[in-house]
């Protein structure tokens, strides 16, 4: 029997991405103010991250854990879930590039990277094997996704035998989250959470086993009931707009990122509710194409609206700006639908 699905986690999943969404577009609205919430965007990508842990231990983890766990299947599953609209969009991303420089368009060089491309086609270019940025550079997080899946029984491993000792197991994430954080921020002089192709699949690592030992308090009954349900999710919610608010540490708001998903999961035993709602599932269904649409179609509207308004800079008046931002939801929406869903499909069916 197919473990059930956890509706509010889905929901949960649009949030992030508009999150990473005005990260992304708030450099093009034509005013000098950048909210620190907005700011702390790229936090998004670690909700998925910590999400994307606590999802694969809630299907797969008892699986790995008794030794049954199919690993062709489940690597076959991931691949048809993530590659299909990751070509889709890095052969749009250098269509529009080519399309843009003929037609008179300034393209930086980087997007073409035909030297980082390989990498990029075996989704590996977020392991350090790119040299460059290119393409459509969010894709960097699903080749760190896609290191976490080749890697899930190692997870699993460390996680499966703390089942029964599961705030042991939280415990132990919190403190690899913190440490590798530090350490990285003072060896580098960056933080992790702001590295993308160089270091990607090594910043998946700490929130993905964050999110596998949440999922161990979830199966002991963490949030077993309504009231500590929402109660968890209030909090949760506002500790992560707080913190990123006043730009206080990122460890502090992705902890606050997994009370988030684990309350929610603990909602998810409640039939009903706004994050259960299905205008609210379906957009969170949606949500990895949102991701990965938003930067190429970022860069073919704002460089076509600038041009067709003959504005001197790279930035649009708010009037011109939401429209752009809104329309990423239905570009989504058609990338799903026509190539995610299908070819996802298509690749499951021909495995089996």
């Amino acid at each position: 029997m197919p473990p059930v699905d956890i509706r509010p986690l889905t929901s949960l999943r649009i949030f992030a991405a508009f999150w990473v969404v005005l990260f992304h577009y708030w450099p093009k609205l034509d005013i000098s103010f950048v909210p620190n919430f907005v700011a702390k965007g790229y936090l998004g990508v670690e909700l998925f991250f910590v999400l994307s842990g606590f999802i694969l231990s809630h299907v797969y983890l008892e699986a790995s854990g008794k030794g049954y766990l199919n690993y062709r299947s489940f690597m076959i599953a991931r691949f048809a879930r993530v590659y299909p609209l990751h070509l889709a969009t890095l052969i749009g991303v250098g269509a529009l590039a080519i399309g843009a420089g003929m037609a008179g368009f300034q393209i930086d060089k980087a997007i073409l990277s035909w030297e980082s491309l390989p990498a990029n086609l075996l989704m590996i270019h977020a392991w350090g094997f790119a040299p460059e940025a290119g393409w459509n550079h969010p894709s960097w997080s699903i080749s760190a996704e896609w290191f976490a899946y080749l890697a899930f029984p190692l997870f699993a491993a460390v996680a499966w035998p703390l089942r029964h000792r599961p705030y042991v197991a939280i415990a132990g994430a919190i403190v690899l989250l913190t440490v590798t954080y530090f350490v990285f921020e003072r060896l580098m002089g960056f933080t992790l959470t702001l590295a993308t192709i160089q270091w990607g699949a090594l910043r998946i690592v700490p929130p993905f086993a964050l999110g596998c030992a949440l999922y161990l308090a979830y199966q002991k009954g963490a949030f077993s009931t309504l009231m500590s349900s929402l109660l968890g999710v209030a909090v949760a919610g506002l500790v992560i707009v707080f913190a990123s608010s006043y730009l206080m540490p990122d460890a502090l708001i992705v902890v606050a990122g997994g009370l988030l998903i684990l309350a929610l999961a603990g909602l998810g035993r409640f039939p009903g509710g706004v994050m259960s709602s299905a205008p609210l599932v379906w957009l969170g269904e949606v949500s990895y194409a949102v991701y990965m649409v938003c930067v190429p179609w970022k860069l073919l509207y704002f460089n076509a609206m600038t041009k067709f308004l003959k504005l001197p800079g790279e930035t649009l008046p708010l009037i011109w700006w939401i429209p752009g931002l809104l329309m990423v939801i239905p570009i989504a929406a058609v990338g799903h639908h026509l190539i995610e869903k299908p070819c996802r499909f298509a690749i499951r069916q021909w495995s089996d």
